[in-house]
């Protein structure tokens, strides 16, 4: 056996190597999600007898412009996490089920809907934030319309069940993923579904950017040999 022979058996090539961004992606992505979900609510954190009169509910949200700000950035960071996790594991999934299957794009294609939803939040976000630091130069009615978009879009990750929902087929039908992640996948999606059903569209954001967490930390170890 030569050395170059010896060299390319014991050497592992770039392709060989564990690729594991895809999956942190999807960790920082859920991550992100959570922080969405705990921070965002303190613009909109008034007295609600305010609602019924705009130009009372803006001036209460006076002096809150940073909170807009940190939304803008972290919806941007969700979404193209978000992205990245999609294409790993649409690759991931494509690895272990049959050529030409759905699964894999439809994992994908909810990521990146609920990504290209973040992005819309984020833009809303970019003229709340400029609304609120020059309110003597703005409307009331709309910066109360754009603060309903803020607290609505960038929470409604609903794709991401469509996401958790083929994880979970391809875990049960296939062992394409753990079954364990199969049922906490199936367990997700069932919560988003609800979420769905009724007029709280935006509690999706809950189970989902869990989900995500928690399957992007799932692929991560699995990568380094200690999942299945």
């Amino acid at each position: 056996m030569t050395s170059a022979t010896l060299d390319a058996t014991a050497t592992p090539t770039a392709t060989d190597r564990p690729r594991r961004a895809w999956a942190v992606a999807g960790v920082l992505a859920g991550l992100t999600g959570v922080a969405l979900f705990l921070f965002s609510p303190g613009l909109a954190d008034v007295d609600r007898s305010l609602l019924a009169d705009n130009a009372r509910y803006v001036a209460a949200m006076d002096g809150r412009e940073a909170y807009v700000w940190a939304f803008q950035v972290l919806s941007g960071l969700a979404a193209g996490c978000l992205a990245v996790f999609a294409a790993g594991l649409r690759r991931r999934l494509a690895a272990r089920e049959p050529a030409g299957g759905l699964l894999p794009d439809v994992a994908a294609g909810g990521l990146l809907l609920t990504a290209a939803l973040l992005l819309v939040g984020g833009g809303v976000s970019t003229e709340l934030y400029w609304d609120l630091l020059h309110l003597s130069e703005t409307d009331a009615d709309t910066v109360a319309a754009l603060a309903t978009g803020y607290n609505t879009f960038p929470w409604v990750w609903a794709g991401a069940g469509l996401s958790a929902g083929a994880v979970a087929v391809a875990g049960l039908r296939r062992r394409s993923v753990s079954r364990w992640l199969a049922v906490f996948s199936l367990l997700m999606t069932l919560l988003v579904v609800v979420t769905q059903a009724v007029p709280l569209q935006y509690l999706a954001l809950a189970p989902a950017a869990l989900w995500a967490t928690v399957a992007g930390l799932t692929f991560a170890l699995e990568r380094r040999g200690l999942g299945n």
